[in-house]
């Protein structure tokens, strides 16, 4: 019971905030302009600031070298996600502009804003470490590979087209702000508290400000978007079925040949597997030029499911 009604007051909070950009934008108050401005200030500027304070926050060298077990199978779970949603995406024939967004609910899940506070809910602060583990290989999933499978999933450019090569899509601004990160942890470089503060209080607005930009989406597509296409049913049955099932997979046969991990590590990387998709997706997909609002009906909908999949997945997990 207590796991339905975190994730019930999880989810509840994402959708006051989504309904806030979907009256706001309905009633005139929030501009084009704004929406294209969003988007900008969230991927360039407060999403590398947040990425880059979590990091130093909830890391430390000594805990990067004790969780390398943990990490062997968070790599592994993604490695066979990237693997099955690109197949399914050749045998269900998804259509170009949709290709990267089903990639990524499969693989790519959003941890540090759901995941974190249901994982502290969940198991308490004892679980941090361990959260930590599926936090790493989720950055650096999402900001190394996922999002090239979004940026190569442009439906206005051609196979024959030559662009000039963008170093910036090499790196982008998140995935820096992580190598910084990294950079500052192993090298043990001091920060002055105001600073911190200051990165902390601008990456703060990442979470409410991308789920604004949901809302204006929805406002601009209208509810009738929300729907359960073939699509959609199959990227969410990657996102809590296949992926948990996959990390599950992973951690039986670990017990199996003699590797076993703790079950509350293991516990957590089952639950952050089939946490929601990510919320700054439909930002990534429209900067990509691809179809923002299956993008968005994606994240909706699996945040809004996301109250009825913990519960059932907390039973499955007294069994493993």
């Amino acid at each position: 019971m207590g796991a339905f009604v975190t994730s019930v007051e999880s989810v509840a909070e994402i959708v006051i905030v989504i309904a806030l950009g979907f009256w706001l934008r309905n009633s005139g108050r929030l501009s084009d302009e704004f929406k294209g401005n969003i988007s900008f200030l969230i991927m360039n500027i407060a999403l590398p600031a947040s990425i880059f304070v979590s990091v130093l926050k909830y890391l430390t060298r000594d805990k990067l070298a004790s969780l390398s077990g943990g990490l062997v199978f968070a790599f592994g779970s993604f490695l066979v996600s990237y693997i099955v949603a690109w197949l399914l995406t050749k045998i269900l024939k998804i259509r170009k502009g949709r290709r990267g967004t089903f990639i990524n609910m499969f693989a790519n899940a959003n941890t540090i804003f759901i995941g974190l506070p249901l994982n502290m809910a969940l198991f308490g602060t004892k679980s941090l470490p361990y959260f930590l583990v599926y936090y790493v290989m989720n950055t650096i999933s999402t900001w190394a590979i996922g999002v090239f499978f979004i940026s190569n999933d442009d439906p206005t450019t051609t196979k024959n087209e030559k662009k000039d090569f963008n170093w910036k899509k090499l790196l982008p601004a998140p995935l820096v702000g992580f190598l910084v990160s990294l950079v500052f942890l192993l090298l043990a470089i001091p920060i002055p508290e105001w600073i911190t503060k200051t990165l902390d209080m601008v990456g703060g607005i990442v979470t409410p400000m991308s789920l604004i930009y949901i809302g204006i989406i929805l406002a601009d597509a209208g509810l009738s978007s929300i729907k359960f296409d073939r699509d959609t049913i199959w990227a969410l049955l990657g996102r809590f079925v296949y992926t948990p099932a996959i990390m599950i997979c992973f951690v039986l046969f670990g017990a199996y040949i003699g590797h076993g991990l703790p079950t509350l590590e293991a516990n957590t990387l089952v639950i952050q597997a089939a946490a929601p998709g990510l919320a700054v997706l439909p930002i990534l997909v429209d900067q990509a030029h691809g179809d923002v609002d299956y993008a968005t009906n994606l994240v909706t909908t699996s945040t809004v499911l996301f109250v009825v999949v913990v519960p059932i997945l907390m039973q499955v997990l007294n069994f493993i």
